[in-house]
């Protein structure tokens, strides 16, 4: 049986929830900002780039699908549907903010 959730604040897994979003999405973005350093300046004449950036898309899907959907199944499923339902309410408010965060930070570093 479930025994967390209603004894536990959901904002701030919530909150946990979008800052390893944002990590990832960072991490992400780094890495394809300096591909041109980390493979070389020429472009690859053939289908392994697109084929690399469908397999990155894919990975991506599946690991934010994780950590948004995660524990809000999880809770789900054991029982505990209300704070299920307000966790995953709460991430996806959470991850409203990340791009106002991020145009912010370019806005004040462009």
């Amino acid at each position: 049986r479930y025994s967390g959730g209603m004894h536990k604040p959901i904002f701030p897994y919530a909150m946990m929830n979008a800052g390893a979003t944002a990590l990832y999405i960072i991490g992400i973005a780094m890495f394809l900002s300096n591909t041109q350093y980390i493979f070389g300046p020429e472009e690859p004449k053939s289908f392994i780039v697109p084929a690399a950036m469908l397999s990155l898309l894919v990975l991506s899907v599946a690991v934010i699908g994780g950590l948004v959907f995660g524990r809000p199944i999880l809770w789900y499923l054991a029982g505990a549907k209300r704070e299920a339902v307000s966790l995953f309410v709460a991430t996806l408010f959470c991850l409203a903010l990340l791009p106002l965060g991020f145009f912010s930070a370019f806005a004040y570093f462009g």
